[in-house]
């Protein structure tokens, strides 16, 4: 399989948002059949979160959120990363094995029907629903036109 930078940061992205058993659990037989190499442990740190005024104006330092990363090098020799928000440091350590295996062309396409696909449906329902419910509280509000003054 081969994968554009897009690709792999949408299946890093897939990965990094998806809830930890459902990652765990979709994944454990495939990794299970490979050794990783840690390069770098799973490790907690800080990083700076920056925002926009208005979402278009100048940027400020909005704070400081806990990130998880890992790096692991597979007995494919393809290296993967896993970076995660929170101190969640098996999701990390997953999320840096499967990129190391979604590199490879063997196995990219199997780990994408078997684990990518099926969050990313969790994640749309999510959405799906997250959407419904605030479309339920939705206000509408409208101002009428009186005339001139």
């Amino acid at each position: 399989m081969s994968f554009t930078t897009q690709q792999r940061q949408h299946w890093m992205s897939v990965l990094a948002h998806a809830p930890t058993d459902e990652l765990l659990g979709l994944s454990e037989t495939a990794v299970q059949e490979f050794g990783f190499e840690m390069i770098r442990a799973p490790e907690v740190g800080l990083t700076q979160v920056r925002a926009r005024m208005g979402n278009t104006g100048d940027q400020f330092n909005l704070g400081d959120m806990t990130l998880t990363r890992c790096v692991v090098r597979s007995s494919l020799n393809t290296v993967g990363y896993g970076y995660i928000g929170g101190r969640n440091k098996a999701h990390a350590r997953r999320a840096a094995e499967l990129d190391a295996l979604l590199q490879d062309a063997q196995m990219g396409e199997a780990l994408m029907e078997r684990v990518i696909r099926p969050i990313e449906a969790l994640q749309r329902a999510a959405r799906a629903e997250q959407q419904q419910q605030t479309d339920a509280t939705r206000v509408d509000f409208f101002t009428l036109v009186r005339g001139e003054d």
